[in-house]
């Protein structure tokens, strides 16, 4: 049985300039791949769904090529092409084996001009931002790393058309977001709802008859990118190659379906090919370590040694990976050379990195706690003791006149409330259900009303908390809509937050939020984290190293109204072991916010690292907002998504408990 062509796509392209490796791996079954192939959700958690379907709108008159074949496609592409005239959407070429679809095309005599739509954000008014500064300065224009993907994904589209169609004059543009652009509309982005086909195939459901009053004013920009597009394809790639070199390279490895030896390195840690132990008893194999055994030379049990690349925030991973060093038990004390950072309390970041070390090499699973700095910081802290965490998105398209791409979106809040004697009450949430309402502003009333009784101490997990009232503040100072209470929500967040970087007035609020996250880097290490600060990884260590919690949380108290009251949990025990010992995760035991996926999954969607924990409830808000759903539904994923976000700041209250046991043994103000 004949093997179906495998093409060069430009998604291929991008995989393959960044490791040719990865392109047999992801042709072969055989391999596992850690990357969620669905389209449905990564459209939601982006946005690019909306954004697409807007840029249609901004060019009307199109035709847009449905067909699965890329044979069909292509051919039908070519048929519009052959028209003087003609705008086409999803336009397929296809150059032996080359394969690309191209969001929109302009065709207007021998001209054709390639547009490609990103859900991605852009400042019109910063200077040469495609380029380094540094190298506009040396007069040798080199590409921004945040920028050379996307510029690298148009320039072999427009290369491919330019080989199917050598006849023609193409020009590249790229479609994005303007972050300068206001919204001139209410209810633009309700206008795009994703659904499924009874195939299961995800689609977009555009209001019919949209017109341009509905639309208002711009608020994607159109950049050309043929300066850009000349650049790519003269540079020339890491392994030597020059960018036709390149494309032929990667093309004879898809349609060969030919293994290529790609170098090792510090960025193999987040290979989507390097897959767990549950999925490679599965009978999957991994692609990490197929290539690190033929490149490398290890062994099996190799792969059992913590890599060097683990060490937490380490940077000098790759330089010493060149040097033969790949796991952690070769480093040395030198290679980390640790030290106490000027001024400041609790552990430095190479401090922390050698503790990391030396417990590996040590085979110490004793957790670190700095009992004298952790003891000094809780004297500073004022009762009760309050433990917020939120959810929130960006959306490309706005939900309100006035309101501009990629604002901060505050939809969810939980709050738990310990107080001196160690009563511990889940007090208040706040969710928004209601489809294309700017939540912002009341979200802050509910917050304000849930943390003004009292001056006692705040904690948030990470900077995320902060950086979400301050810009909230910003929306609250600029908006044109009538907000009655406007200067006490302003004062409010100042009393709360400090100000950011980029915020035009400065403060530090006398009720200023503590970083929980931060406590952790700098006085608490635990092994089984092995170098993560993730709460999603610090829960779990606490409570499988403390026999105080265990005894504590194996009752059923959680959600009882004796003992710890709550608003989504009733009469719960936290403490499950599994076959070996362990306590199970408690967020694996959390219900599905979606029948057909799992927390794990929609998390992975999102990367960026101060809202990675969030990834599920930014999906699963986007799902709410932007897809076909009954109100029964609605309330599910609302239900889920509610005992989601208390469990993060449960977990807050698990690690203080287990803080404040731990040091009040030490201190001998308990007994054992």
């Amino acid at each position: 049985m004949s093997q179906p062509a495998r093409y060069l796509t430009k998604s291929r392209f991008k995989i393959g300039t960044d490791c040719p490796t990865k392109l047999f791996y992801q042709d072969d079954k055989k391999f596992g791949n850690n990357n969620v192939e669905n389209t449905f959700l990564h459209a939601l958690a982006e946005g690019g769904f909306q954004v697409g379907e807007l840029a249609k709108l901004y060019y009307p008159g199109g035709t847009e090529i449905t067909a699965i074949d890329k044979d069909q496609a292509a051919a039908e592409t070519s048929t519009l092409l052959s028209k003087p005239n003609t705008i086409i959407y999803e336009a397929a070429f296809k150059y032996k084996n080359l394969f690309i679809k191209a969001d929109v095309v302009i065709k207007k005599g021998d001209h054709l001009e390639l547009i490609e739509v990103k859900a991605k954000s852009f400042d019109a008014s910063e200077q040469d931002p495609f380029y380094t500064k540094t190298s506009l300065k040396k007069g040798e224009p080199k590409l921004n790393s945040k920028w050379e993907p996307y510029l690298i994904d148009v320039a072999f589209q427009a290369h491919v058309i330019q080989k199917a169609f050598p006849k023609l004059k193409v020009t590249s543009a790229l479609l994005l977001a303007d972050k300068n652009a206001k919204a001139s509309v209410d209810g633009l982005n309700q206008l795009f709802f994703l659904t499924k086909t009874t195939d299961g195939r995800s689609t977009v459901k555009v209001t019919p008859g949209i017109s341009s009053n509905q639309l208002g004013d711009p608020i994607l920009k159109k950049i050309s990118v043929d300066a850009e597009v000349r650049i790519v394809w003269g540079m020339t790639f890491e392994n030597g190659l020059s960018f036709e070199a390149m494309v032929d390279h990667l093309s004879t490895i898809c349609a060969e379906h030919k293994f290529v030896a790609s170098p090792v390195g510090g960025h193999c840690k987040s290979c989507e090919f390097r897959i767990s132990a549950e999925m490679k008893q599965s009978g999957l194999q991994s692609g990490f370590e197929n290539c690190w055994t033929k490149s490398a030379h290890l062994k099996s049990a190799d792969f059992d040694k913590p890599f060097i690349f683990e060490i937490w925030n380490f940077r000098k991973s790759a330089k010493l990976i060149e040097e033969g060093k790949f796991f952690v038990d070769q480093i040395t004390e030198e290679d980390i050379s640790p030290s106490p950072e000027k001024d400041k309390v609790g552990l430095s970041n190479s401090e922390r990195q050698w503790l990391q070390v030396q417990k590996v090499q040590g085979k110490d699973s004793v957790p670190f706690l700095d009992i004298k700095g952790l003891h000094e910081e809780m004297k500073s802290w004022n009762f009760p003791l309050h433990f917020i965490d939120f959810e929130t998105t960006m959306v490309a398209i706005p939900f309100h006149k006035g309101r501009k791409p990629y604002e901060q979106i505050a939809f969810q809040f939980s709050h738990h409330v310990l107080t001196e004697d160690g009563r511990i009450v889940h007090q208040d949430e706040y969710i928004n259900k209601t489809k294309g309402h700017f939540p912002n502003f009341d979200f802050v009333r509910a917050l304000k009303k849930a943390l003004e009784t009292d001056r006692g101490t705040i904690f948030r997990y990470a900077t995320h908390e902060n950086t979400v009232l301050c810009q909230i503040l910003s929306q609250l100072q600029q908006t044109a809509e009538d907000v009655p209470d406007r200067d006490q929500l302003i004062a409010f967040i100042k009393d709360i937050t400090t100000s950011t970087e980029d915020s035009v007035d400065k403060w530090a609020g006398a009720r200023s939020m503590v970083d929980q996250c931060d406590l952790v880097k700098k006085y608490f290490y635990h092994p089984y984290t092995k170098g993560s600060n993730s709460i999603k990884k610090v829960l779990p260590a606490v409570l499988n190293g403390s026999s105080f919690l265990k005894n504590k949380y194996s009752a059923a108290i959680y959600g009882s109204d004796s003992a710890i009251t709550s608003k989504n949990y009733k009469n719960w025990a936290w403490i499950e072991l599994d076959e070996s010992g362990q306590v199970v995760d408690p967020y694996k035991r959390l219900p599905p916010i979606f029948n057909d996926l799992d927390l794990a999954t929609m998390d992975s969607l999102v990367s960026d690292g101060s809202i990675a924990d969030g990834g599920a409830a930014m999906t699963a808000y986007s799902r709410m907002q932007f897809s076909e759903m009954s109100a029964q539904e609605a309330d599910a994923v609302s239900s889920a998504l509610l005992k989601y976000c208390e469990l993060d700041t449960f977990a807050m209250v698990l690690i203080y408990e287990y803080w404040k046991h731990e040091i009040d043994l030490a201190l001998g103000l308990k007994a054992a």
